[in-house]
């Protein structure tokens, strides 16, 4: 993990740092939105990017007042409207996660993002901010003739996104698998990919990536978007009366440090919670909406 220093809004000396104020060691799970699902028998969004520390990584020191940012879904593609790419997720002006690409429609260029959105002749790449290690996955692509179409799934956390069979009577991409995080002191897995879409009349849609993943459309039924606050990317929907997409999944940043410095610690607004994680005492403040973060 990169050494990131002190962050704090409007705060005096260093990068962000309040002179003789105290501050705060985290450790973080940053996950920007999921990229919205294409129309038709397009690609699925990609999952936001995924960065944490925990376990064993470098922490984020806070100081002052932070910003911090919860990137917002994709928009679904469908009618007049395009998919869109999910919105970063940040902690103050240096730390940032990349928004998932939107899920590109027949034969569109897809989009890169923290994970790739899945697309027809080609794929969208993972991991656009260049971070090691990456925060995403590429989506998939089609693999057959053009006539009998197939979206790729959305690239997720885990894993790339799946290849569609792009044969009669075959099946679209699967989302790519989202990632596993203990940091609120149980395991849950975010961040998967969209499924692709498929011709309703001949072809199964891809199921969601693990995580949250939504699924594309086809005869299996219509899509679905990414599940909120998991940065997960919506499915594609598929050609024939579901011409529709699924949007993307909200973002969501977690923060973690020593029941010691609970007391420095104020959640904003009250959207946003602090709790204690039962098992190491250990405070843990979770945001599912943009608010702040003060310490002292």
């Amino acid at each position: 993990m990169p050494i990131i220093g002190s962050l704090a809004g409007g705060a005096a000396g260093g990068f962000g740092q309040r002179k003789g104020g105290p501050s705060v060691a985290f450790d973080y799970l940053v996950i920007a939105g999921g990229g919205g699902g294409a129309a038709g028998w397009g690609g699925g969004g990609g999952a936001g990017g995924y960065r944490t520390s925990f376990p064993g990584g470098t922490k984020i020191k806070v100081s002052g007042e932070t910003t911090i940012s919860v990137g917002s879904g994709g928009l679904a593609g469908g009618g007049p409207t395009s998919s869109t790419r999910g919105g970063s997720s940040s902690i103050g002006p240096g730390f940032q996660t990349t928004g998932g690409g939107a899920g590109s429609p027949g034969n569109a260029a897809p989009q890169n993002g923290g994970s790739g959105s899945g697309g027809g002749n080609s794929f969208g790449t993972g991991n656009e901010g260049g971070y090691s290690p990456p925060e995403g996955n590429d989506g998939g692509a089609r693999n057959g003739s053009s006539n009998n179409t197939a979206g790729g799934g959305g690239g997720g956390a885990g894993a790339v996104g799946g290849v569609g069979n792009g044969v009669q009577g075959g099946f679209a991409g699967a989302g790519g698998a989202g990632a596993s995080s203990s940091i609120t002191g149980s395991p849950v897995t975010r961040a998967g990919g969209g499924g692709g879409g498929k011709n309703r009349y001949t072809g199964t849609g891809g199921p969601g990536g693990s995580g949250g993943g939504g699924n594309g459309g086809g005869q299996n039924g219509s899509s679905s978007p990414g599940q909120t606050n998991t940065g997960s990317g919506g499915g594609s929907g598929a050609t024939h009366n579901d011409n529709v997409g699924g949007l993307g999944g909200p973002g969501i940043v977690i923060l973690r440090c020593p029941s010691a410095d609970a007391p420095l610690v104020t959640v904003t607004p009250g959207t946003n919670t602090k709790t204690t994680e039962p098992g190491s005492g250990d405070t843990i403040c979770t945001y599912t909406v943009s608010g702040t973060l003060k310490i002292g």
